[in-house]
């Protein structure tokens, strides 16, 4: 039943423009929240230090790894290849230095393609003389 006689029956059209309009609106709004979101995950507060840069160096002992798997600390290389016999002369050079009673730092220089065992043995054999701050050297890429 068409009570409209003689008009012709116009189909209705949806206008894109304003809604691609509106599409392109929350996106870029999805896209500004979502960068923050991560931060948001915990909330936080963030402790604040006012310290000055500390006046005396800890004491180190640098202990180098070759890639033939040879110990040297402080440049000067050891007979040493097991961990207990390392341990002996990581107390022994920090004996001779005075630093016995002060818990050097002690600096893994190891190099890039020295085996993974004999870094383990020098991590043992810090805990077998009782040093408990280690930490490695590395060097800067070149690349940014």
């Amino acid at each position: 039943m068409d009570f409209r006689k003689g008009k012709g029956r116009e189909d209705p059209e949806i206008n894109l423009i304003p809604f691609i309009d509106v599409l392109l609106v929350i996106l870029i709004f999805l896209m500004v929240t979502t960068t923050y979101s991560k931060f948001t995950a915990l909330q936080i507060t963030l402790p604040t230090a006012d310290a000055e840069k500390a006046m005396e160096q800890p004491a180190e002992i640098n202990v180098g790894v070759d890639a033939q798997g040879r110990y040297a600390i402080d440049n000067t290389q050891v007979g040493a290849h097991d961990a207990a016999s390392l341990a002996d002369e990581l107390k022994s050079t920090a004996n001779a230095r005075g630093q016995a009673g002060k818990d050097p730092v002690i600096v893994i220089n190891a190099d890039a393609t020295a085996a993974h065992q004999s870094v383990i043995n020098v991590l043992e054999a810090a805990r077998m003389a009782g040093f408990d701050k280690i930490t490695f050297a590395a060097q800067a890429s070149g690349k940014k």
